[in-house]
């Protein structure tokens, strides 16, 4: 496959590691900042292009890899479906929900696919879970909890874009707790309510927060905890914590750490002691991950199916995310539409 990158931020040096890796080909690159854009060029043996209104129609390149600040994401998509590429999207899908639903509305009017980078789904931890809940290994589900008790230092949010509900949608929540939100509701299924309190610049200087904390409801009866926090020095191994009728499973960072599961039989548990996490450096994670998500995208756009992590999903996660902060903004109880309107609930 041959890619396309917009936007060179830190994270774009793991995408980028991922398709070498996979043996996929950078082509160009573009950025807001040339001098940016041209080195991470030249770190990578890509083209820089000016613009990406350039980058989108090189015909060489089969999909366009997203990785901007949330706030400009529907232009790309945009450009992609004019010119027919497929559009692989870093989290959050955007910063709020119309602007998602109306990018899953062009790519499905372009027929192009739109995938959004949530990598922990591919950890081995997760097949297995995922695996064993929809086997009943642990009953019913009664509690999912998730909790992300990290560090971000004063230097992290020191760019004023930082944790700014404008170019970021948020803080912690969008930014960090987005990929819990979305394990969550792969391991467990929808949420139906939330309702949360938060920190606005509790410890940074930010005007979003920087902690929050949500009870939910799932739709099948099961409750659950989130709590979220950049705040939280040192910063811990982020944790999943699933009880059902049977047991618990845990997960710390991207491991299986925990597996008491009564009468329990099937495929064995893999449990891990060594785990890799971003609790206190954004890039202390492991590529594997993203090169399973970006393979299965590839095979996705040859084959014409849905991508494992799709446009929905993405939209799912943010609705999420989103239902929280309305919760801690009005003070009460907030319902949770998980489904995009433009595809008619399917996921």
């Amino acid at each position: 496959m041959h890619i396309g990158i917009v936007g060179t931020g830190a994270i774009s040096a793991k995408h980028a590691l991922a398709y070498s890796n996979l043996g996929f080909r950078l082509v160009a690159c573009t950025n807001a900042t040339p001098a940016k854009g041209r080195q991470f060029a030249a770190d990578h043996g890509a083209r820089y292009i000016d613009t990406v209104e350039e980058l989108c129609a090189l015909p060489e390149i089969d999909f366009i890899d997203v990785c901007t600040m949330p706030d400009f994401r529907l232009p790309v998509v945009e450009l992609c479906a004019r010119n027919k590429k497929h559009v692989l999207v870093e989290k959050p899908i955007a910063t709020d929900l119309p602007t998602a639903a109306r990018m899953l509305a062009v790519a499905a009017a372009a027929g192009i696919q739109i995938g959004v980078i949530s990598q922990r789904r591919f950890d081995d931890a997760i097949f297995f879970l995922r695996r064993a809940i929809r086997d009943g290994r642990l009953g019913r589900i009664v509690q999912a909890d998730a909790y992300v008790k990290w560090w971000r230092s004063p230097e992290y949010y020191s760019r004023r874009i930082k944790g700014s509900w404008k170019t970021e949608g948020g803080g912690a929540l969008i930014n960090q707790g987005i990929h819990q939100a979305d394990l969550l509701l792969h391991l467990i299924g929808d949420v139906t309510e939330v309702s949360a309190q938060w920190q606005l610049g509790g410890v940074h200087a930010i005007e979003s927060e920087d902690s929050v904390s949500a009870l939910l409801r799932y739709a099948n009866g099961a409750t659950g905890v989130m709590q979220v926090s950049t705040a939280i020095w040192p910063g811990y191994p982020e944790r999943i914590e699933i009880h059902g009728t049977n047991g618990t499973a845990i997960l710390t960072g991207d491991r299986l750490t925990t597996w008491d599961v009564r009468e329990d039989s099937g495929e064995a548990q893999p449990l891990a002691a060594g785990m890799a996490s971003g609790a206190s450096d954004p890039l202390a994670i492991s590529t594997i991950p993203f090169e399973r998500q970006i393979l299965d995208f590839a095979e996705a756009c040859r084959a014409g199916r849905a991508p494992a992590c799709s446009g929905a999903d993405g939209y799912r996660a943010l609705s999420l995310v989103r239902a929280i902060y309305d919760s801690c903004a009005a003070n009460q109880p907030v319902h949770v539409a998980t489904h995009p309107p433009t595809l008619g609930g399917q996921s």
